[in-house]
């Protein structure tokens, strides 16, 4: 039976506009690598969903008066019709706070709970009595003990990072109404039994190791889980928004959001399944199958849930789920060495970058320089450099110089007459292995390996217009520089298929001029690069690309800051 691929992307966090280190660290490789697996004719399913429970998304809708509910419909459709703008090929993009995601987190309480896996506790935590309610950590603001600063959060010190504890803080206050009528109160929870499960996880994530589908940052942030032994953890909140807890006593308490979050991935899936009728079960996707390659996408800090906490509910609940197969790591993208802020203005987000450029200026850069290894830092100056040395002068340029001097001497018709000569044959080497190299690393999710694949590509079009030079052997031989500028033309048309992954608005551009629209991925390079055999026409476009100049450097860096 033919493989289905199924592809998630760590759901973005319903408040506010997300960075393009959000854009880079999930959503857009899994893209890349969709569309990819499309175009070679494979069935995909990419799911992904705003993330919308927790204390973050109530403090926002608190600021902004209105209630979680209005916040939340807000800024989901915010941040779909960003997405869209970016043309991320979502086939759904869902929410966690459905009716469908209640449904299943619930489920995996009660299973996780009917195996011996749920225990109910009882602690102190703090309440506030102006504000009626028990505050989590992040509710609670003060002073550092460590260095002072004012605004700490009860969990951590933005400004030194030290972890906190509540309590540590000086004259501590709630983050909801400023109130310091705080006291330590007595209340119950649910956790789950981690180290129940540390045997079978260990045993999964050794089966990982040696099936060499997770990158080694993967596997050493869950064994450092495993070496320092898994801990009981905690998985409800005493919040109002949020998946109600169905547990005989906590009906007033809420899932904590990294609880029901992953499972999103499940119910997003089945508010897919509930669209259409034509559409898979869910079972088709989501049951246990070699039929299914599953493929996450995420930033490093989400690592740990995905290798340990949630594979643990999965495990625990004794029910066939597909687990991950393969899982993409990706280190963080920072802004001139720190982090993005929206609080200083640092940086440019998700939003202001498509005021600024088409999005596939972006989805190139951010791929060139995805933080696979190691973390990577956007600048303005790297950014620019970029798209004018590699989009604007090697691709754009080489369709530019190959349409204007076909048309100067054929016309709008792909020239007829000639045999391809050695130095043909040469380039259809050159480009097959490049071409492979390229596949095999978008097959293996090494993205920055595969732009630079890409781009080489590109540079083999330009240097065999150089090597050629058919401005001058037209003046003396005809159908020899028939022959050039026809290979040169499909070349064209082959850039634009292997390209359609990273760059697709630009890819439908370069299909246009040859009046097509169909995209697949080329199989034998001698065919593909004789696709026109002479006689078709195609069209002019105005220039795909435009170089960014140093006073426009000047004015993004004074608009969105720099490293001063």
């Amino acid at each position: 039976m033919k493989k289905r691929y199924l592809i998630t992307s760590a759901l973005p966090y319903i408040n506010g506009i997300k960075h393009l280190g959000t854009l880079v660290g999930s959503m857009l490789p899994a893209d890349v690598y969709a569309r990819f697996l499309r175009q070679k004719g494979e069935e995909v399913l990419y799911i992904c969903a705003t993330d919308e429970h927790g204390t973050p998304a109530e403090l926002a809708a608190n600021e902004e008066g209105v209630s979680v509910q209005e916040y939340c419909d807000k800024y989901h459709d915010i941040q779909k019709n960003i997405y869209e703008r970016f043309h991320l090929s979502f086939d759904h993009f869902g929410r966690t706070s459905s009716p469908q995601n209640k449904k299943y987190t619930q489920h995996f309480c009660e299973a996780l709970s009917k195996n011996g896996l749920i225990e109910k506790r009882t602690l102190k935590q703090i309440y506030c009595h102006t504000d009626e309610r028990f505050l989590p950590d992040r509710y609670i603001i003060g002073t550092c003990p460590h260095c002072g600063y004012g605004k700490a959060r009860g969990d951590q010190c933005d400004k030194c990072t030290h972890l906190l504890d509540p309590v540590d803080l000086i004259n501590p206050r709630s983050a909801v109404s400023g109130a310091t009528d705080l006291e330590l109160k007595e209340t119950t929870h649910l956790y789950l039994k981690l180290p129940l499960l540390e045997k079978e996880i260990t045993e999964w994530i050794d089966k990982k190791e040696a099936e060499g589908l997770w990158p080694s940052m993967v596997i050493a942030i869950a064994r450092k889980w495993i070496k320092d032994g898994l801990k009981e953890r905690c998985i409800t909140r005493d919040l109002k928004w949020g998946v109600p807890v169905n547990y005989e006593g906590l009906e007033d308490k809420v899932f904590y959001v990294w609880f029901d979050a992953p499972i999103g991935y499940i119910s997003a899936t089945q508010e897919w399944v509930d669209k259409d009728p034509d559409h898979r079960s869910i079972d088709d996707w989501w049951k246990e199958s070699d039929d299914v390659c599953y493929t996450q996408f995420m930033g490093k800090d989400n690592v740990a849930f995905h290798t340990i906490s949630f594979p643990a509910s999965i495990l625990g609940t004794k029910e066939p789920w597909k687990k991950v197969d393969m899982l993409k790591g990706v280190n963080w993208l920072n802004y001139y060495g720190g982090k993005f802020s929206t609080s200083q203005h640092r940086g440019i987000f998700t939003d202001t970058a498509l005021d600024e450029f088409e999005s596939d200026y972006w989805r190139y850069w951010l791929m060139a320089n995805i933080p696979e290894n190691d973390d990577t830092s956007f600048s303005v100056e790297s950014f620019a450099g970029v798209i004018n040395k590699d989009l604007n002068d090697v691709l754009g340029n080489f369709i530019n110089r190959v349409l204007k001097m076909t048309n100067k001497n054929f016309g709008l018709t792909v020239p007829e007459g000639g045999e391809v000569s050695e130095e043909e044959k040469t380039l259809f080497a050159e480009i097959e292995k490049a071409f492979t190299s390229y596949t095999e690393a978008l097959n293996v999710l090494e993205f920055r390996k595969a732009l630079g694949f890409l781009r080489e590509l590109w540079v083999l079009g330009n240097n065999y217009i150089a090597r050629t030079e058919p401005w001058k052997v037209i003046k003396e031989d005809q159908e020899r520089g028939a022959v050039i500028l026809r290979t040169a033309l499909n070349l064209i048309y082959f850039f634009g298929l292997i390209s359609a992954p990273i760059i697709p608005e630009s890819a439908k551009k370069i299909l246009a001029i040859f009046e097509k629209e169909d995209f697949f991925w080329p199989q034998d390079i001698s065919d593909i690069l004789s696709s026109f055999k002479g006689g078709e026409t195609f069209k002019m476009t105005e220039p795909l690309f435009e170089k960014i100049p140093e006073e426009r450097i000047e004015e993004l860096m004074e608009k969105y800051g720099s490293a001063e």
